[in-house]
Parts: C-alpha cells; structure tokens; sequence
C-alpha cells in the first residue's frame, strides 16, 4: 500500500461532481506534487491518463489538460517531473530542468512508475486501461516511457522531442500517437526520420501527424507571448490545438476499447 497525501480543491469550475485532488507523495527524499481530476458522478471503473507538463513544469497549463480529459470521463494525473513542485519562467532555467530528467532517465523512469503506481490506487480506476501524454519535454518523457514498454497502453505526444534516451530495442505493446508542428524548428526533418525508422525497427503501433502551419508549442495559448518575449520559436495555433486534441480523443477510444 503507497501512503501519501490529499488536500482537495475546489470543485466547481466546470461542474458539481468534478473532484480536483492535490497529491503529495514521496519518491526518494523528493517531494512530488500531483493533480488528480475526476467526475465522482461516474461510478464505473474507468480509464485513466497521466499528463506530463512542458519544459516549464507543472503549471497552470497540464492542469487545464487533466481537467479536459477528465470532462471526456478520464481519470486525470498531472505528473510532476521535477519534484517539489519546481516551475521555470525562463528558458535557461527549463532547459536546465529538462535536460537533468533526460540525462538521468532511469531515475526519471521511477519518477514516472511511482505516479503511475499511485494513480493505479484508486478505486475507480482500470488499471488494464492507463495511458499518457505529454506536451514539449512531456511528449519525450512518454515516448521514451512507450519505448521502455512499462503497461501504458498507450501515449499521445504534443510537440513533442522525438529523441531516444533509453537502451531499448522493442517491441512496444504501447500505441502511440505524435502530433507535430510542420514548421516546429527544434524538431528538424532528419529528427522525423530517425524517429520513424526506429518506430519501424520496434514494430510499434504509432501515428504522425504534421500540423501545418504550426511551431513548437502550437497548443498552448501561452506559446506565442512566450515565444515573442524570450525570441525562441514558440507560436500558438488554435487550429491545429483543436485538430489534435480531436485527434487523441479518437486515438484513445481506440485504444481503451
């Protein structure tokens, strides 16, 4: 039995029956800070959805996710990478975050099963049926988790980097879907094409979809300001943030069949 604890929020933005959860637990010495969403007015097992914050970590934005997907009768969890709750409101700073998760993955991997691990508690939760997705950094850390083959069943990515931090060398039961900005500049075409091959030499189950029109971080409404504040190349653009949201609501009825 995991122990750790709960302080809950407050439930009416949306609607009455929709629970918003803090949650605190232990892994190592690190505190780390998750956000639990889910409507208590379905009273059936149901599947659930780890969401993994951008660069920034888990501010405003995966929390607005976990509460969409919940709308859509998930079970939510926001995930906190970086332990204590850490955000950045700087690309120096992001970046430092970011990349001491990536370099050190096989610690972040526990990170990631003891959110996993935790989520699976619940009661009303299917355990046969947990999925993932991430946004920037977030789509590299559930790629790499599809890679590794840990019981998701499966990951949607957002602009997400497509780069191998693992030694695995497949097969992956877990489906997969990446949605990519056509114009995103930190994800070049040879970065696509590695990715692809790779995909093939696994034998996954996956999907790419370029969005056209479209620049790293193209669903958040924070991207652009951000983008034109720090002259890095983030843009939102509402089109495609729809087109893609739809897209994963489909790819999960799929694959939560």
């Amino acid at each position: 039995m995991i122990f750790f604890s709960i302080s809950l929020a407050c439930t009416q933005q949306y609607n009455k029956s929709m629970v918003k959860k803090e949650i605190k637990y232990q892994q190592d010495s690190l505190q780390m800070n998750g956000y639990l969403v889910y409507d208590e007015s379905i009273k059936d097992k149901r599947p659930a959805i780890l969401v993994v914050h951008e660069w920034w970590g888990q501010n405003e934005y995966p929390r607005k996710r976990a509460e969409m997907l919940a709308e859509l009768g998930y079970v939510a969890f926001a995930v906190d990478m970086y332990g204590d709750g850490k955000v950045a409101g700087h690309p120096k700073d992001a970046g430092a975050f970011s990349s001491s998760v990536m370099r050190d993955f096989k610690n972040s991997k526990e990170r990631f099963l003891k959110a996993m691990e935790i989520l699976k508690e619940f009661e009303f939760v299917d355990n046969s049926k947990i999925g993932a997705i991430g946004y920037c950094f977030g789509g590299g850390v559930v790629l790499n988790m599809a890679r590794l083959n840990i019981g998701l069943s499966g990951v949607a990515s957002f602009h997400g980097s497509l780069g191998k931090v693992v030694d695995y060398t497949g097969p992956t039961s877990t489906k997969i879907l990446v949605c990519n900005g056509a114009d995103d500049r930190m994800v070049g075409g040879d970065a696509i094409m590695r990715f692809k091959e790779e995909m093939d030499s696994i034998k996954a189950d996956y999907e790419f979809v370029n969005y056209p029109n479209s620049l790293h971080g193209f669903t958040n409404p924070e991207a652009t300001l951000n983008g034109e504040k720090f002259g890095i190349g983030l843009a939102y653009n509402r089109d495609s943030d729809l087109q893609s949201w739809d897209k994963m609501q489909s790819f999960f009825k799929t694959v939560f069949k």
